[in-house]
């Protein structure tokens, strides 16, 4: 039965201890945009909130990297019923003192698809459900038809992130670049330095991640000086390693720190005496959600993006995609 028709919808609900299968009702709100959900990957925060390293609401809808079909428009401009879209990750007041500064990343009222908790005001916050509500404030993005979802769905969130590293990374043309990660992240900013003209390294303690990034245009680290550091492991000990490797000039960019873990230790004249940059990046904003749909579209027959997300499990499967490594892929995928 058609879902909207009856005004219900299912999810699948962490719980604390596992995964719940839930009708939900669907919003009536009229500025709230609802979409379908065609394909959600599993991005390793969720991972490592079921496996109780990262805390957050429960219980929740989970899944914030998401590709699907707008059923209600809501209050987003130029957005259709029927478009095939993606969205950020946020949902911001576009009026604080941070979203007027351009910082809605870090909006002082940020709200985040996949983590709000299930019994509040937006239960369908999540993309491992059949429909997902996005408030007025998430930022919706229409996807080219030739891109798979397999493809599309890491825009979301890991692809995203890389376009705000790559901006807080500077001018990359001829850089040496040393990627520390080589998750899903860590293979998509490989491929998108390499396409910025960098020269790029990649590091991981799993060998076959290493091969792996190397179909997408990085080499295997073999030690040295480097221009540029993009950490995306959070590992303490492998960022100081990246840092002190840095030229004169430098810049370390750090992405990859959501958990807690132990301090990273600086020297404060090795920054001052090497000209290093050190920044952060958490979330992102609007226009790297653009961008990366367009770098997705415009490197989709230059690497195969498509065989790092495995086959979809429906939605009554959705524990296994949450508790067990996909095979052969960097991305577990649920199809609700």
């Amino acid at each position: 039965m058609d879902p909207l028709a009856t005004g219900v919808s299912r999810a699948a609900v962490w719980t604390g201890t596992g995964v719940e299968v839930r009708d939900v009702a669907l919003p009536q709100e009229a500025d709230v945009t609802l979409v379908r959900v065609r394909l959600a990957t599993v991005c390793g925060s969720d991972l490592h909130t079921v496996a109780g390293r990262r805390g957050g609401p429960c219980p929740s809808v989970l899944g914030h990297e998401a590709v699907g079909e707008v059923v209600v428009a809501g209050a987003q401009r130029d957005i259709r019923v029927g478009d095939r879209v993606v969205w950020s990750v946020t949902s911001t007041c576009g009026a604080c003192a941070r979203c007027r500064s351009g910082r809605t990343a870090k909006c002082h009222a940020v709200r985040k698809v996949g983590h709000e908790p299930f019994d509040g005001d937006w239960p369908l916050s999540g993309g491992y459900a059949e429909h997902i509500a996005l408030p007025a404030g998430v930022a919706v993005q229409r996807i080219p038809d030739t891109l798979d979802d397999k493809v599309a769905a890491p825009a979301a969130c890991a692809t995203a992130t890389v376009m705000a590293t790559l901006e807080a990374a500077g001018a990359l043309p001829g850089q040496r670049v040393l990627i520390v990660g080589a998750g899903m992240l860590g293979v998509t900013a490989a491929a998108a330095c390499t396409e910025s003209g960098a020269k790029v390294a990649i590091t991981d303690i799993d060998r076959a991640r290493v091969l792996l990034a190397e179909r997408f245009g990085a080499v295997p680290d073999s030690g040295g000086p480097v221009d540029v550091a993009i950490d995306f492991s959070g590992s303490a000990p492998a960022t100081a390693a990246a840092l002190n490797r840095l030229e004169v000039g430098g810049i370390l960019v750090l992405a990859g720190a959501v958990l807690p873990g132990p301090p990273l230790s600086v020297d404060p004249e090795a920054v001052v005496r090497g000209w290093w940059t050190i920044t952060g990046v958490h979330n992102y904003e609007r226009h790297h959600l653009e961008l990366a749909v367009d770098f997705l579209q415009r490197t989709r027959d230059a690497y195969p993006w498509a065989s790092l997300v495995s086959d979809p499990v429906g939605l009554d499967a959705a524990d296994s995609a949450l508790t067990a490594a996909p095979l052969g892929a960097l991305r577990a995928s649920i199809a609700p």
